[in-house]
């Protein structure tokens, strides 16, 4: 069953363009877009699926005000199909910072996870993905928030409705 071009195309629009529209017309700033962008996605590339919305609201809670909760969510759901894609180099990364042996990847370790019957040496592996991921998350953040701030700026100096000039009193205005 093919997906024609419009219907992926609407989707798109109403899952990621009208959602991320609306943030940008909320009048958000361009440094907190970016690292919320930033933080979701690397949230979202955890290698342990379906905790990422956790993980995600955890760090939404912890942060408080220096996060905008909205941001971050729509980029975890935009990191959802790259992280099984992920799985394998995060964990290839933990074995190479352990010295640990290097673990097959077959369909039958994949079986025996499913049914409860996995041996130690695939929780070893899924240690290794975290150790990984733990490694990688700093750099992916910053590398991230750095990509995302000039296109943040842009973005928002183009969408936004809030008036710049009514953000920040001035000395006239006061007196």
């Amino acid at each position: 069953m093919a997906i024609s071009k419009g219907r992926l195309k609407v989707w798109f629009d109403k899952k990621i363009s009208e959602p991320l529209i609306q943030i940008l017309r909320r009048g958000a700033e361009p440094k907190q877009l970016a690292f919320s962008a930033a933080l979701g996605i690397t949230m979202g590339v955890f290698p342990i699926c379906g905790v990422t919305v956790l993980l995600c609201g955890v760090a939404i809670a912890s942060l408080g005000s220096l996060c905008h909760a909205p941001t971050v969510m729509l980029a975890n759901f935009i990191a959802t199909p790259i992280e099984l894609s992920l799985v394998v180099p995060f964990l290839r990364l933990g074995e190479k910072i352990t010295g640990g042996p290097h673990f097959p990847l077959t369909s039958d370790a994949l079986k025996k996870v499913f049914t409860g019957q996995a041996s130690r040496d695939v929780f070893l592996s899924i240690g290794n993905a975290l150790l990984g991921w733990l490694i990688a998350a700093p750099f992916v953040i910053v590398a991230l928030y750095i990509m995302f701030l000039p296109c943040f700026k842009i973005l928002v100096r183009k969408f936004s409705s809030v008036d710049s000039t009514a953000k920040t009193p001035t000395k006239e205005r006061i007196a």
